[in-house]
């Protein structure tokens, strides 16, 4: 048996708890500063706020301050916040990891540099470790995924990525099931880049399921050649930009072009896409929303920052981009006008 703790009880953090205590280990939950209701619920009734099925038995739960005791003995620390919570996760949490503890992180996106670099936060978070002097092993999770889904045992693929492949297969044995399967990568760099990169091309697709609804009415039939359409040329950017970011396997996109599969068809990326299809600006469509956090908008706008400069100093084209050029116009109040002409292509 190990010990597992995870820090943030957000849905996706506290959904790796199921695996993990069904393989018997001792985990740990500790909430965040902003996570101190969910503790309490958690507590009281053995459920998280947002989950149908009860966590199972024997996972205790911890408040922040209480992070120093969670972490005692820990063989593994996940961590599980939002990638609003990076910077947090960096200067409260890392510094009192043990040395030696390895990290497997599920917060995914990118973080733009003002030279038009992008890089993953692990990425961010080892330069914090370095400034510390400490070593601890930094994981990270990609791949489709949704939390309640996999609280209730749906069959998941996704991969693990770290540099070390023996401890990656010792992170893998603490927790894959037989409906949590796990891949294995070196490729840090591919893996967490093809997850966030996923972003800004779900709201890209899901802006084609507004329209269609606005042309045809709310309650109309799905429209799959639409959606087709954007995917493929999803796809396509998606492997151009995981070749600017120098990947060493691009058959990773597959865990990207999963993972923007799950997101397309379900979560907040999709409900705002729906909402701007349907005619809202950006302003109106968040506040439809009631102010729900949207991490997929923040990491589109970086990633769409980082190329603009690229292309500034002539090292891209901006025409080879045209759906994320188009998403971020939408997010900076354009109107949506899929630029379907800039698309197609003649192949000799």
């Amino acid at each position: 048996m190990a010990v597992i703790t995870i820090v943030g009880s957000g849905m996706m953090g506290s959904a790796l708890a199921f695996p993990a205590r069904e393989n018997g280990h001792d985990v740990r939950l500790v909430g965040t500063h902003l996570d101190r209701d969910i503790i309490d619920a958690c507590r009281a009734y053995n459920r998280h706020p947002k989950f149908l099925r009860d966590f199972p038995a024997g996972i205790r739960f911890y408040q922040i301050e209480e992070l120093e005791a969670a972490l005692k003995n820990a063989d593994l620390v996940i961590g599980g916040v939002s990638s609003f919570g990076v910077d947090w996760f960096s200067d409260q949490v890392l510094p009192v990891i043990p040395d030696g503890t390895p990290v497997l992180t599920v917060t995914k996106g990118l973080m733009d540099t003002p030279d038009g670099a992008l890089l993953p936060y692990p990425f961010l978070w080892q330069k914090k470790l370095e400034s510390l002097g400490k070593h601890v092993p930094l994981h990270a999770v990609g791949g489709p995924c949704t939390s309640y889904e996999l609280v209730a045992h749906d069959q998941t693929e996704v991969a693990f990525c770290g540099q070390d492949i023996t401890l990656l297969r010792k992170i893998r044995s603490l927790m894959a099931t037989d409906y949590y399967h796990i891949s294995l990568s070196t490729d840090v760099m591919g893996i967490e880049s093809a997850v966030a990169l996923k972003n800004g091309y779900a709201l890209g697709i899901a802006l084609t399921i507004g329209l269609n609804q606005k042309a045809f009415g709310l309650d109309s039939e799905l429209h799959f050649n639409s959606q087709a359409g954007v995917f493929g040329q999803a796809a396509k950017e998606m492997y151009g930009l995981l070749q600017l970011q120098g990947v060493s396997d691009l058959n990773n996109l597959w865990v990207g072009l999963g993972d923007l599969y799950v997101t397309v068809y379900g979560g907040r990326t999709r409900q705002i896409g729906i909402l701007l299809g349907r005619g809202f600006d950006i302003d109106d469509a968040r506040s439809e929303l009631h102010g729900v956090t949207l991490e997929s908008l923040v990491v589109a706008e970086r990633v769409a920052r980082a190329i603009r400069i690229q292309a500034a100093n002539n090292t891209v084209r901006l025409s080879d981009y045209p759906l994320l050029m188009h998403v971020d116009d939408i997010l900076h109040h354009a109107p949506v006008q899929i630029p379907w002409d800039r698309f197609t292509f003649e192949q000799f």
